[in-house]
C-alpha cells in the first residue's frame, strides 16, 4: 500500500512545479542594485515554493549576460551596440529615459526586435510551462505572438506604468492585443484593473494582485536599531523630527508640492529636517526650488540609496509623504510600494488620493489622504501627525496590520502561485 502512494506523491509534486520564464525590463542588475526589486522578490519566492525560474531581461552596461541570483537562471540579452551605449532600460524606466534622451528613443525599436529574438531563442531551445510578462507592453505583446508557435501559458501582469502611456491608437492596439493573447491577467491595484479595462473590456478577468512587502527587512520604529537611527540623525545632521520620502524624482512623484509646504512645516517645527531619498531628472529644478523658498538648510537630497540601506531611513522617519500628481499625460502612481515599506517600518504615512495610493492608503484608519497638488493640506497634515502621538501611533498600528493582510510578499506570491498551478 505504502509502495502506491509514494509515486502519486511525488508525480503531484512534478504536476505543481511548474518551469517559468520570467519577462521584464525592470530586474536588478547586481547584487545591491539600487533599481527597484519587486520583480526579482516575487520571482525568488516562487522559486522557493518549487518552481524552475529563468528570468529574461534587457542587459546593462557592467551587468552579466548570464548568472544564477537565489537559484534564479538571469540571462540578460543586449540591444544595441557597443553595450555601452544602451540608455533605454534601467535608471527610471523606459518612458522617462525615451523623454530624457535621444538616443534612449532611437533604441526603442531595437529593444523590442532583441527581446523578440531572445526570447524566440530562448524557447527553441527550452520548454516552459508559463511565461510570466511584467508589464503589458513590450513583453506581454511579444510573448503573445510567439505563444502559439511554443505552446505555453501567458501570465501577463500591469504594474500601470504600462498601462498610462497607450493614449494613442497605435499603442493602444498592441496593449488590447496583449490583454487577449493572455491566459491569465493581473493588475497590481484596482486603479491599475480599472485602466486596463479602458484598453479592453477583456481585463475585467483580471485578478488584482499588489507587489508585496516583506516584514523581515524593515525594522519597526519601536524596535529599531538605535545606533543606526543615531548614525542617519548624525550624517544629515538631524537634531528634531525627520520627514521622509522616498522615490525617483520624476514630475508624477509630486516632490514640489512637498517643498511648498515645508516653509508652514518649519515655522511650527524650525529643526526639523525633510530627506528625499532618490534621484531624477526633476533634482535640479527640486534643488533650486528649495532654494528659492529659504528652506534648502533644513532638506536633504540623498541621491540614490542602496536598497539594502533603505531600511534604517524609514525607521528613522517620523512621517513619510508620497505626494504623488497625476500628470498631463495621465501617469500617477499604480500602487506604492514605498507607502508598504514605510508602514512595515512603523512610519504614519501621508499620500495623496491618486491611482492606487488608496488601497494602501484608507484615510483617517491606515493613514492620511490628501488631494493632488495641494502643499496647504500636505504641510497641515504632517504638522497634526506630528503633534498628535496618539494618532500618529494609532495610524501606523492600523497600517500594519492592513498590510500584513493584504500585502505581504508570503501571501502576493501565494496568490500568483495559485494562478500559475493553473497552467
Amino acid at each position: 500500500m505504502k509502495s502506491k502512494i509514494k509515486p502519486e506523491k511525488k508525480n503531484t509534486e512534478r504536476k505543481s512545479r511548474k518551469k517559468i520564464l520570467v519577462m521584464a525590463t525592470t530586474f536588478p542588475r547586481w547584487k545591491n542594485d539600487t533599481e527597484p526589486a519587486f520583480v526579482y522578490e516575487l520571482s525568488k519566492l516562487l522559486a522557493k515554493k518549487g518552481h524552475d525560474i529563468t528570468v529574461l531581461a534587457p542587459h546593462h552596461p557592467g551587468a552579466k549576460k548570464y548568472e544564477i541570483m537565489e537559484s534564479m537562471k538571469i540571462i540578460r540579452f543586449g540591444y544595441f551596440i557597443p553595450n555601452s551605449m544602451q540608455k533605454l532600460c534601467y535608471d527610471g524606466g523606459i518612458i522617462p529615459n525615451i523623454k530624457k534622451s535621444f538616443l534612449a528613443k532611437l533604441q526603442v525599436p531595437f529593444l523590442l526586435m532583441s527581446e523578440y529574438h531572445a526570447l524566440k531563442k530562448l524557447l527553441k531551445k527550452e520548454r516552459f510551462d508559463v511565461v510570466h510578462a511584467h508589464w503589458i507592453i513590450p513583453q506581454g505583446y511579444i510573448a503573445g505572438i510567439l505563444k502559439k508557435r511554443f505552446k505555453f501559458k501567458l501570465l501577463v501582469t500591469a504594474h500601470a506604468g504600462d498601462v498610462f502611456p497607450l493614449k494613442n491608437k497605435f499603442l493602444k492596439y498592441f496593449g488590447k492585443k496583449s490583454i487577449e493573447f493572455a491566459d491569465y491577467i493581473t493588475a497590481n491595484s484596482r486603479f491599475t484593473k480599472t485602466k486596463l479595462e479602458e484598453v479592453n473590456s477583456k481585463a475585467s478577468k483580471a485578478t488584482i494582485i499588489p507587489m508585496g512587502v516583506d516584514f523581515s527587512v524593515f525594522k519597526n520604529k519601536s524596535t529599531k536599531d538605535k545606533s543606526k537611527n543615531n548614525r542617519i540623525n548624525s550624517m544629515h545632521k538631524i537634531k528634531d523630527k525627520m520627514i521622509l520620502s522616498v522615490g525617483r524624482l520624476a514630475e508624477k512623484k509630486g516632490i514640489k508640492y512637498l517643498l511648498s509646504a515645508m516653509p508652514d512645516v518649519l515655522k511650527k517645527y524650525p529643526e526639523l529636517k525633510l530627506v528625499i531619498v532618490g534621484d531624477g531628472p526633476e533634482k535640479n529644478r527640486l534643488l533650486s526650488q528649495a532654494e528659492e523658498l529659504k528652506i534648502k538648510d533644513s532638506v536633504v537630497f540623498t541621491g540614490k540609496i542602496l536598497n539594502k540601506n533603505l531600511p534604517d531611513y524609514y525607521s528613522s522617519a517620523d512621517v513619510f509623504v508620497l505626494p504623488s500628481i497625476i500628470t498631463k499625460e495621465g501617469d500617477t502612481e499604480g500602487l506604492g510600494v514605498v507607502l508598504l515599506e514605510a508602514i512595515a517600518s512603523g512610519a504614519p504615512v501621508i499620500a495623496s488620493n491618486v491611482g492606487g495610493i488608496p488601497d494602501i492608503v484608507i484615510n483617517e484608519k491606515t493613514g492620511i489622504l490628501v488631494p493632488e497638488k495641494n502643499p496647504k493640506a500636505l504641510s497641515d497634515s504632517i504638522i497634526k501627525l506630528l503633534g498628535d502621538k496618539e494618532l500618529s501611533s494609532a495610524l501606523g498600528k492600523k497600517a500594519k496590520i492592513h498590510v500584513q493582510k493584504s500585502f505581504q510578499w508570503s501571501k502576493v506570491s501565494s496568490e500568483f502561485d495559485k494562478i500559475i498551478k493553473k497552467g
